[in-house]
């Protein structure tokens, strides 16, 4: 993730380039010592599994903490790329997911599977989506600005995306309100509220804006710590998940040319420049599953391939942002 300096992004360090270019290899390395470390400690799934809530809400306050919460109204500055981040993310690609399904049967025909689908794929990204657009020749000062409109929207119409996608008896075993909301105010509203609070006390200093380049350093490796967690914990479910990823890769790689797709369409549509559409495309592309990976590892038990589904699909989408890095640049993404 780039860098804001009192909201305009900067060159990241050699510390946090280096993280960010070998990120991919950083979480299958963490992967593989999660499932060794269960494999040699089986009866250690539990300490596991209570560490993974801190680190995962420690995680989400230095993702939130790098978008600029109290700047809402610079996303609108560029109004037609606006419309086309609001048209693309939460109209579009909703209905791409929901083509997919139907493209992908065996994947809609499983609950835990289709609603870890519909999870991570209905919301934007609000982190590496940033600095892909800045490698990609996009526009990372726009990219920063649109952030806080997608995070917001996003947990606001995250609840219809489900009720739409997800048959209403899946949904109602899945997710019980009064299970689902201590988790969710305890691993989304606190750190939110918290990236809230330090973004006021930020700004209250010009000279304080070196601990938000320091805490940009983070997300990598508690990431990495949040994966090694949970297949720590859930060994027996990544296990036996192989099948299951199988089933869901063609979905996921079928994602990404669609979203891409959509992101040339309305490009031309709304007349954006060659940048703004290249914006728009890493947008459309990248998904946030650090926000709704919470919402997974709270579903009661026999939903675990959701959680498993929700971290694949992030470690596709990486690789799939690496090839991005040189399709994009090269395509045309200016309207005519």
């Amino acid at each position: 993730m780039l860098r804001p300096m009192r909201h305009t992004p900067v060159m990241t360090s050699s510390t946090q380039a280096l993280l960010e270019r070998h990120q991919v290899w950083i979480y299958l390395v963490a992967i593989g010592l999660g499932l060794a470390a269960a494999g040699h400690w089986p009866a250690t799934q539990a300490p596991f599994e209570a560490a993974l809530w801190p680190v995962l809400a420690l995680l989400l306050y230095v993702t939130f903490a790098q978008i600029p919460l109290l700047h809402v109204r610079e996303a609108f500055a560029d109004r037609r790329l606006m419309a086309a981040n609001l048209l693309g993310n939460f109209v579009a690609i909703p209905l791409v997911v929901a083509l997919l399904l139907l493209a992908f049967p065996a994947v809609a025909g499983d609950a835990a599977l289709r609603l870890g689908v519909v999870l991570v794929l209905v919301v934007p990204c609000t982190d590496w989506f940033i600095t892909f657009t800045a490698l990609g020749r996009g526009d990372p000062a726009r990219a920063l600005a649109l952030t806080p409109v997608n995070l917001v929207l996003q947990l606001l119409l995250l609840p219809v995306y489900l009720w739409l996608l997800v048959p209403s008896a899946d949904l109602g075993r899945a997710f019980s309100l009064a299970a689902l909301m201590p988790p969710a105010l305890a691993l989304i509203g606190l750190p939110l509220f918290a990236a809230g609070l330090t973004e006021l006390w930020l700004e209250a200093a010009p000279e304080r804006s070196l601990w938000r380049e320091r805490l940009a350093l983070a997300p990598v490796p508690l990431l990495a710590l949040v994966v090694f967690l949970i297949a720590a914990a859930q060994a027996a479910t990544v296990r036996g998940s192989m099948s299951v990823l199988l089933a869901v890769t063609p979905l996921f790689v079928a994602f990404l040319p669609a979203s891409l797709a959509v992101a040339w369409v309305l490009t031309r549509l709304f007349g954006l420049t060659e940048r703004a559409g290249r914006t728009l495309a890493f947008s459309l592309g990248t998904r946030n599953s650090f926000v709704v990976l919470p919402l997974a590892l709270a579903l009661p038990a026999g939903w675990e391939a959701a959680a498993v589904v929700i971290v694949y699909q992030s470690l596709v989408e990486l690789l799939g942002m690496v090839l991005w890095l040189a399709l994009v640049p090269r395509l045309s993404f200016a309207s005519r």
